[in-house]
C-alpha cells in the first residue's frame, strides 16, 4: 500500500503496536498521575476513537456494537460511547467498582482485562486496515458525517484528528510510573 494510505496505516500500526505494548507489560491499573484515567481507560479509548472514526469513514458499524465489544466490556452498546466527555467518575467506573484509584491490577466489576482490551484492539485495527486498503486516493477530500457526532468534516481532517488524538493517549501511557 503506497500513498496517503500506507502512511496513515504506519502509523496507525505504530499506534497500535504502543498500545499493546502497555496491555503485555501489565501497565493496565497503572495511572500518569493523580486523578488521571488509569492506562485501561487510555488504551480504550483510543480503539474507541479509531472504531467510531474509521467505521464512519468505511460506511460501516462499529466493531464494539456490531461485534458485541460493548458486552464484553460491561457497557451499553452506545456508539457514541467512546469516553469523550466522561466525568473523572465514569472514568474511574471503568477500572471497576470498587477498584482502589492506585490499583496495582487492572480488576473489579466491569474490568475487562487485558485479553478483552487486547482482543477488541485487534479487531478495531482490522477495521483501520480495512478501510485504508480500500479507500481510494481521493478520499480525503470526501466530506465524511458523523452521525455519532452530529459534524461533517473531511476525511483528512478526521484522519488527522483522530491521530493526533492517538498519538496524544499514547504520550499519556509512556509517562507511566514503574
Amino acid at each position: 500500500m503506497s500513498g496517503w494510505q500506507g502512511l496513515a496505516l504506519l502509523m496507525f500500526r505504530q499506534v497500535r503496536a504502543e498500545l499493546t505494548r502497555m496491555v503485555d507489560a501489565g501497565a493496565l491499573g497503572r495511572e500518569p498521575g493523580p486523578d488521571a484515567n488509569s492506562a485501561a481507560w487510555l488504551v480504550w479509548h483510543v480503539a474507541r476513537g479509531q472504531d467510531r472514526n474509521l467505521s464512519e469513514l468505511a460506511g460501516l458499524p462499529q466493531v464494539y456494537v456490531e461485534q458485541g465489544w460493548a458486552a464484553r466490556f460491561g457497557r451499553p452498546a452506545d456508539p457514541s460511547d467512546t469516553g469523550y466527555g466522561h466525568t473523572p467518575a465514569e472514568a474511574a467506573a471503568f477500572r471497576g467498582a470498587g477498584a482502589p484509584r492506585k490499583a496495582a491490577a487492572f480488576r473489579g466489576a466491569g474490568a475487562p482485562g487485558a485479553a478483552v482490551l487486547l482482543g477488541y484492539l485487534d479487531a478495531v485495527h482490522d477495521r483501520v486496515e480495512g478501510y485504508l486498503a480500500a479507500a481510494p486516493a481521493g478520499d480525503l477530500a470526501r466530506t465524511a458525517p458523523s452521525p455519532t457526532l452530529g459534524t461533517a468534516e473531511s476525511v483528512e481532517a478526521r484522519l488527522a484528528a483522530q491521530l493526533a488524538d492517538s498519538l496524544a493517549h499514547v504520550g499519556q501511557l509512556g509517562l507511566l510510573p514503574d
